[in-house]
């Protein structure tokens, strides 16, 4: 495959990563809740890595009064599968031989009132190509027009390249955002997709584009309506507690996880997506 094609792929989803912390530092400096006085608006500190086989990424993390702890991560890694691994890749077994990038996002809020969010977008090439990723809301209080707002935009996103894939997509990110050992989703759920090929890249990469730039538009006007709310103790409990099921679906079933470690990717970047505090009853 022609360089072109990754070089597009991979500046989208770093103007996407400016585009989205730039809207992340604005909403902390708005803030105008009981913890202003408190606690400094937040800023991205960014910190790059190299991955030994090669590529690399970089980091941005934030911790603020709204968002307690938020990553937006990008990341450009090439090499070969380990023998173990490319089993389990598309195309990788006649070939290791890989390329990958992508942005990845979570947010865990310093307001319980305040939804967390999960957000990345891929393109990974093997001896076959795909995109993959989506957008998934976990809030702890449920507001039903909030919920209303996230599913609306994620329809509207699908709708405008095929009207079959919001339905689709909708019901991939139910079944692959659950816990079976607790029987729960982790979220009201979104839009996911994964090994998405069509056979036409461009048309891909264009839907690819408007899930980044749907949840740009959706999330932080979602933040803005509640983060100035008051919130107690009790509910605050139960955010720490929803930030356990959060962890343990991460840790055990979130193929993200699994690729970054299985492809010697940055442990610290990988693990980004765990909450800054979490409890279990």
């Amino acid at each position: 495959m022609e360089n072109k094609y990754r070089t597009k792929h991979y500046q989208w989803f770093t103007k996407l990563r400016d585009d989205i912390c730039t809207a992340f530092e604005n909403i902390e400096k708005e803030y105008s809740g009981h913890l202003k006085d408190q606690i400094e608006p937040g800023e991205f500190e960014r910190k790059k890595w190299d991955r030994p086989g090669g590529g690399g990424g970089t980091m941005s993390v934030m911790r603020g009064r709204v968002f307690e702890k938020v990553g937006v991560n990008i990341s450009e890694v090439y090499g070969e599968f380990s023998e173990e691994f490319r089993k389990q890749i598309p195309g990788a077994e006649k070939d290791p031989k890989f390329y990958a990038c992508g942005i990845s996002l979570v947010s865990h809020m310093r307001s319980p009132i305040v939804p967390s969010v999960h957000m990345n977008t891929r393109f990974v090439e093997t001896t076959k190509w795909w995109f993959g990723g989506g957008m998934d809301l976990t809030p702890t209080i449920e507001f039903a027009e909030d919920n209303e707002l996230w599913h609306q935009r994620n329809k509207v996103a699908c709708d405008k390249h095929n009207p079959k894939f919001y339905p689709e997509f909708k019901e991939y990110c139910d079944r692959y955002f659950y816990l079976p050992h607790r029987k729960e989703a982790r979220g009201i759920g979104g839009t996911f997709f994964d090994y998405h090929n069509t056979g036409n890249m461009e048309e891909d990469f264009l839907f690819t584009r408007d899930i980044g730039k749907a949840f740009l538009e959706t999330y932080p006007e979602l933040v803005r309506r509640r983060m100035n709310e008051s919130w107690n103790d009790e509910q605050k409990e139960k955010q720490l507690i929803k930030r356990g099921r959060y962890a343990e679906f991460n840790l055990i079933y979130d193929r993200g996880t699994k690729f970054g470690l299985m492809t010697d990717g940055n442990t610290e970047a990988i693990l980004m997506s765990l909450p800054p505090e979490a409890k279990w009853p």
